[in-house]
């Protein structure tokens, strides 16, 4: 690590009052599939370069695609420019002053066999999974990612993280028209299961099959955790100090009020080891923590870096993002009640499995509309009748959120490509949700 120094030091006669430089170096190995047959095999090392400067109030960040010697010191003669050419922000707050100690268990990573033919070998178990419960074509991804970082910064504070993942995303096919779709994703081979995720994509698709059309209205509504990730997701994005300042968040001046029903406690926990989202130090070089977002529906904090946190008056929690504070590892907790106690208590509802394209009219009030996808079904009388199609869900988020009535006992780990940052998400049980046609 010591050999970034001397780009911090090139960066401090340049005249930067704070500097820090990250390194991250990987290996990603895609694999394929569809029409139940593995179809590309791919493999990319990738590495990247990040460089933050402040000149006091002024800042800067430049991100570059290559790690050498070379392109560093090009990367801080460029960042410190455009620090130099920037406009000041309203406040000045320097880096945390290091060094730190960072958890040895967040230091570790999983044991994943990452050889092509292996990643391969969970492939065929998904598909074969799906096509037991009735699909009839299954397609996806299995992405394994294996990487280290390395953070060093002006302050003091210097850390080497490993990383590594593997993740399947299956759609399975009963008919053109009846999908279902649900992954898996670990950082070690026990906790990784493929057939689950085979299984459960299957078992909706059969389910799905001869959907008809729904009239749109108003229901209650039971969100699968694929699309209940969705949503928690935007509820750590929206609790970003940078979003609430910037006025593009819904949960601004929300500190301390109800924001969501108390069945609602959302965390963001980097500190859990072997989860995705695991993480032993911020990009400013702090040592992550838990942090309670939301505690019984109650808001309790925004999450922070060191400039948010002095411009709110509050410490940092340890989320940076230099410029953008940002979740970890968002987890809901507690709920009791089991997925079939979930259903029996509906009486007139629409069950969701899945959704696409979640997009805002209004940041600032929440307000915002979502394709439902893969299968859709109509909930009567405590139980699941038949597959529905031909619905948008448009709605608020504070709504929403006020609107949880129950939350399962079942959770998985969810991230896909609508879901970036890893949510542990059950199903969700809304009092109302709304639906309209989706054209």
């Amino acid at each position: 690590m010591t050999s970034l120094d001397k780009f911090i030091s090139l960066a401090s006669s340049l005249g930067a009052t704070d500097t820090v430089i990250e390194v991250y170096k990987g290996l990603t190995r895609i694999i394929r599939f569809s029409n139940n047959e593995v179809t590309v095999v791919k493999e990319m090392m990738y590495e990247k370069t990040a460089v933050y400067v402040a000149i006091k109030e002024k800042r800067a960040v430049i991100e570059v695609d290559d790690t050498s010697n070379v392109a560093i010191k090009k990367a801080v003669k460029d960042v410190v420019e455009m620090a130099k050419n920037s406009q000041p922000s309203d406040v000045y707050a320097p880096l945390p002053r290091g060094p730190f100690s960072y958890k040895p268990e967040l230091l570790k990573i999983g044991k994943i066999k990452g050889l092509p033919e292996n990643l391969v070998g969970h492939v065929e178990t998904a598909v074969n999974a799906a096509l037991n419960e009735g699909a009839v074509r299954v397609a996806g991804t299995l992405t394994y990612t294996t990487g280290r970082r390395i953070l060093k910064t002006s302050s003091g504070a210097e850390g080497l993280s490993k990383s590594s993942s593997i993740s399947i995303s299956v759609r399975a096919f009963a008919a053109d028209d009846a999908t279902g779709h649900f992954v898996s994703v670990a950082t070690d081979e026990k906790s990784f299961n493929p057939e689950m995720a085979g299984r459960m994509a299957g078992e909706i698709a059969k389910l799905a099959v001869n959907p008809t059309e729904c009239e749109p209205g108003t229901y209650e509504a039971l969100l699968g955790p694929m699309v209940s990730a969705s949503i928690i997701e935007q509820v750590g994005h929206a609790s970003s100090a940078f979003y609430v300042d910037a006025g593009l968040s819904f949960l601004a001046d929300m500190i301390g009020r109800e924001v969501a029903s108390n069945v609602l406690t959302l965390v963001d926990d980097p500190t859990i080891p072997g989860t995705v989202g695991a993480e032993p130090f911020d990009d400013e070089g702090l040592p992550t923590r838990r942090n309670v977002i939301i505690d019984s529906g109650v808001m309790k904090t925004y999450l922070h870096n060191s400039t948010t946190a002095k411009k709110f008056g509050v410490e940092s929690t340890a989320n940076a993002g230099l410029i953008v504070p940002q979740p970890f590892n968002l987890i809901v907790e507690g709920g009791g009640k089991s997925l079939d106690s979930l259903i029996s208590s509906i009486d007139d509802g629409i069950y969701v499995t899945n959704n696409w394209y979640l997009r805002y009219q209004n940041y600032r009030t929440g307000d915002f509309s979502t394709l439902p996808r893969d299968g859709i079904f109509r909930v009567r009388r405590g139980s699941v009748e038949y597959p529905v199609k031909n619905l948008r869900i448009s709605d608020n988020m504070l709504k929403i959120l006020k609107s949880i009535r129950e939350v399962s006992q079942e959770k998985y780990w969810i991230t896909w490509w609508e879901v970036d940052k890893p949510v542990y998400a059950p199903y969700i049980l809304l009092n109302q949700l709304t639906f309209t046609k989706p054209y």
